[in-house]
Parts: structure tokens; C-alpha cells; sequence
């Protein structure tokens, strides 16, 4: 190893954690590397749009497709009139989402709710760690709106989508992320339909519900927005894959 070239993610992660240093921890990550543990957990955290998201308790790793429509996302409501903007990060893991648009729009009260307990200190810290204070968010541990009552200007949400039939899932993913965010049951859709179901009970008059989701399930989003109030349009990602849809409230 001490002898060889470094792979890119080798080379970020000496940069990153080490600071160029290659001591014996840094050859030691190496082989987690080579062993198929993603980088994010062992450098420990992960940008998303301008902010340092840690991932101490090993929730979904946050991607670049999620951070395109959350930018996206963010440019629609800091557009919107107003004043006090209330917004729920859903199925919220890290709290990547949230914390972003706690970031970038300073007016926002945002809320996040997650299903797994372990999650709530990352997300808190995640807070804290990009300079938002508790009086502008609130982390509930939640299943789906179960402990949520409140209604939000917008919910955003990167729910478990993946169809375990399809499973295009990398080993690596498969071996060391949260099977509990990455798998959507039947056709990857159980979660997403539970959510558009109840999502115009949480939602104010002209709210939007912004889902993440596979492209095969776009055409099942549009029937169940339809069915529950919801004009549905999907968008493709920067990599031209269509990854998420904007539900509206008509």
C-alpha cells in the first residue's frame, strides 16, 4: 500500500481527514476503503450544498441527486411571499435536507421528522454544526406524520424508494447503509404512497410535497397525486434521470 499510487477516494480522504499526514490511521481507512465502506463514514461527514453534514450515526449517505432538487427546492421557496415559511424535511436521516434549507433560507422554521431514534443526536449536531438554532427547527422521532400535527408551506422528502425487485443498489450501499432508508417495499412505492396519502393534511392551502423517488415510479406518483388533490409535475436530475417530483395542491 505505502508503495502504490492512491485511488481518487483515497487521495480525498488523505486530503480530507488526514490533511496529508500518512500515518497508520490513514492506511488502515485505506483498507475499509478496499473492504467497501463508503467514504463518508469513515471521513465521518459529507458537503451538501455549502454545509458539512455528519454522518455519526450512519444514516443514508446524502447524493448528488438529492442535493440537485433540494437547490432547486430552496430557489421555489425562498420565491415565495410568505412570511414565516414553515417547511418539514421528511423521512429526514441525516437531516441534510433540512439543514439546507434552514441555511439558506434564514426566514424558515424547518422541522424534521425521522422513524429511527438513533438518527435524532446527527441530525441535532448536524444543526449546530451549520448554525442553526433549535428556535427556528425541531426534530421529532417519527412514523412518517404519527407524532407530526403540524401544517407545512412545503414537505420535502427523500423517502425509502428502492424496489427491491429492481435493486439496482451498489454492494457498498448494500453492506453498509441503512436498509431501513433504501428499501420502498412493494414496486419501492409503500412509503411514497403512505406520504401523498397524508400529505394534504399537513399541508396549507397551496402547499407543495417534493418527493425523491425512481424514474418507473412516475407515472403511479401522477395517478396518486391526482387521487389526493395534487397537480404533479416530474423533473429530471443533472444526470437526465427522472428522480423527482413537486406535488401541488390545487
Amino acid at each position: 500500500m505505502k508503495n502504490q499510487s492512491f485511488t481518487k477516494e483515497e487521495r480525498w480522504l488523505l486530503t480530507e481527514k488526514y490533511r496529508g499526514e500518512k500515518s497508520a490511521g490513514f492506511f488502515a481507512d485505506c483498507e475499509r476503503l478496499q473492504a467497501g465502506e463508503p467514504l463518508g463514514y469513515i471521513i465521518g461527514h459529507v458537503p451538501f450544498l455549502g454545509g458539512t453534514i455528519w454522518l455519526d450515526s450512519h444514516p443514508l449517505i446524502p447524493r448528488p441527486e438529492t442535493e440537485y432538487w433540494v437547490e432547486h427546492a430552496i430557489r421555489i421557496i425562498t420565491e415565495t411571499d410568505e412570511p414565516r415559511i414553515k417547511v418539514l424535511d421528511l423521512c429526514a436521516g441525516s437531516g441534510a435536507i433540512g439543514v439546507a434549507v434552514a441555511t439558506h433560507v434564514p426566514g424558515a422554521r424547518v422541522d424534521f421528522g425521522e422513524i429511527d431514534a438513533r438518527h435524532e443526536p446527527t441530525i441535532l449536531k448536524n444543526l449546530a454544526a451549520n448554525d442553526i438554532t433549535l428556535d427556528r427547527a425541531r426534530v421529532t422521532v417519527s412514523d412518517l406524520f404519527t407524532h407530526i400535527p403540524d401544517r407545512y408551506d412545503f414537505i420535502l422528502s427523500n423517502p425509502p424508494y428502492i424496489d427491491p425487485a429492481l435493486d439496482r443498489t451498489e454492494a457498498s450501499v448494500k453492506g453498509f447503509e441503512p436498509h431501513l432508508a433504501l428499501y420502498g417495499g412493494r414496486g419501492g412505492l409503500a412509503l411514497i404512497e403512505q406520504i401523498i396519502a397524508a400529505s394534504p393534511a399537513h399541508l396549507t392551502s397551496s402547499g407543495q410535497l417534493w418527493l425523491e423517488h425512481e424514474p418507473e415510479q412516475a407515472a403511479t406518483i401522477n395517478k396518486l397525486g391526482s387521487t389526493h388533490g395534487f397537480a404533479t409535475t416530474t423533473h429530471p436530475d443533472q444526470y437526465d434521470t427522472l428522480r423527482y417530483s413537486v406535488l401541488v395542491l390545487q
